[in-house]
């Protein structure tokens, strides 16, 4: 892979920005940048298209459980298709299905002929589509950049997202929806997806190494399944990351709005400067955690990132300070996105190229699996119990979890028998 660049001149480049050299990776950037900012106009869009319809919280939970339910029935399917086809064809393909899909939900909007259930299958078409996005753009990095450059790669996806996906794109989502309507919106997250799809028409990715043998789908998916059972840190991590989302995403997800309003008297401004704050900190996370070298401890570094980094939280339910809170998810949105980008690279450079997109897409699926049940849960439970228990709980039963999870899959042993610095 020839990049013009001497090796003296490579030293000299900020190791965050190494990437770049690569023309192939730029436009994937490029790429990604654009969808994720697509993919918050949409977001917003969506929620306000379904008020103008008339439709309430019920209305808006129906259309947001048809995008969650398309992601999750075809995240494994997704995985299995960036292991099975050319992943460059397959991001065009994603993106080719969110442009239609967008547009036609303009256009209904537009013409006055959208409803509710029409809205509903089309996001579900788009949550289907996302779940064919990620596996195989994770498994597509590798072999544009060399294996030092990936945790860069994956700390500019750390910054995006809440750049572009929560603050630029709703940003502007919702200037479109007070200037002229959800339906402009609507169109401007259509338009947002034809941007992300230019540069790929570009992009070059080198041929994938050798042609797999035919097998099913189900087939596929056991190969996906066996490798992770008889992988230690992988299935270490997966268990551990399950009953993080469990523990700690319903609180923060569900009882975050009501300890801002209760604690604080803020209004829906102080929860969006929390939520900001958020995104902020799980920016200069991954900025931090890509600017260096990969952790010789790195399985270490990132469990207890995950495990120790959400103690912060006991505060939330105590504290009557606004700027405390702010000051308190910023710190648990760094250590987060700090582990995110760990656990990206490390995928991409300890699991075998033919697996990636699989694997990836379980990952994907972990993570989504218990999301529901924790946000269904939090509720009742801070009710029963108030928010600063639930809030302390949150905070302190991942660091047992995280102790465990090292101990028992014996993963300082690994991380020392399988050296990535």
């Amino acid at each position: 892979m020839s990049t013009g660049t001497s090796p003296s001149q490579t030293t000299r480049i900020p190791r965050a920005l190494r990437p770049f050299r690569h023309r192939d990776y730029t436009l994937l950037a490029a790429s990604m940048a654009a969808s994720l900012f697509a993919s918050g106009l949409w977001v917003v869009a969506l929620v306000y298209q379904v008020i103008a319809l008339g439709g309430g919280p019920s209305q808006l939970s129906l259309v947001s459980a048809a995008a969650a339910t398309g992601l999750l029935l075809s995240v494994l399917l997704g995985g299995v298709a960036a292991d099975r086809m050319s992943r460059r064809r397959l991001l065009r393909l994603v993106e080719t299905v969110r442009i239609a899909m967008a547009g036609l939900a303009a256009t209904l909007a537009l013409t006055g002929t959208l409803q509710l259930w029409s809205l509903a299958v089309i996001a579900f078409a788009v949550g289907a589509a996302e779940a064919f996005f990620f596996p195989a753009y994770s498994a597509i990095l590798p072999t544009l950049l060399p294996p030092d450059e990936l945790l860069a790669a994956n700390g500019l996806e750390g910054i995006l997202r809440p750049a572009t996906m929560y603050a630029a794109g709703p940003a502007l989502a919702g200037a479109l929806v007070a200037g002229f309507g959800p339906a402009y919106a609507l169109g401007g997250a259509a338009a947002g997806y034809l941007l992300a799809l230019l540069p790929l028409l570009a992009i070059r990715v080198p041929a994938m190494s050798a042609e797999r043998g035919r097998t099913s789908v189900l087939g596929d998916l056991g190969e996906g399944f066996r490798y992770l059972l008889r992988t230690g840190w992988l299935f270490a991590t997966l268990a551990f990351a399950v009953l993080l989302v469990l523990v700690v995403i319903g609180p923060i997800e569900v009882l975050l709005p009501f300890a801002v309003r209760d604690r604080t008297a803020s209004g829906p401004g102080g929860y969006a400067l929390v939520l900001a704050l958020f995104g902020l900190g799980g920016a200069v996370g991954s900025v931090v955690a890509s600017a260096g070298r990969m952790p010789r401890r790195y399985l270490t570094v990132m469990i207890l990132l995950w495990g120790l980094g959400g103690v912060p939280l006991v505060l939330v339910g105590f504290t009557d300070r606004l700027w405390v809170m702010g000051a308190v998810v910023a710190v648990v949105g760094a250590t987060h996105g700090a582990a995110m980008v760990i656990w990206g690279t490390l995928l991409q450079r300890r699991v075998p190229p033919a697996l990636l997109g699989r694997v990836s897409s379980l990952d994907f699926f972990v993570s989504l699996a218990l999301m529901p049940v924790s946000m269904a849960l939090a509720g009742p439970i801070g009710e029963s119990i108030g928010i600063p228990l639930t809030f302390t709980l949150a905070a302190l039963v991942p660091v047992p979890l995280a102790v465990l999870a090292l101990l028992i899959w014996r993963l300082p042993r690994d991380e020392t028998a399988h050296s990535l610095d």
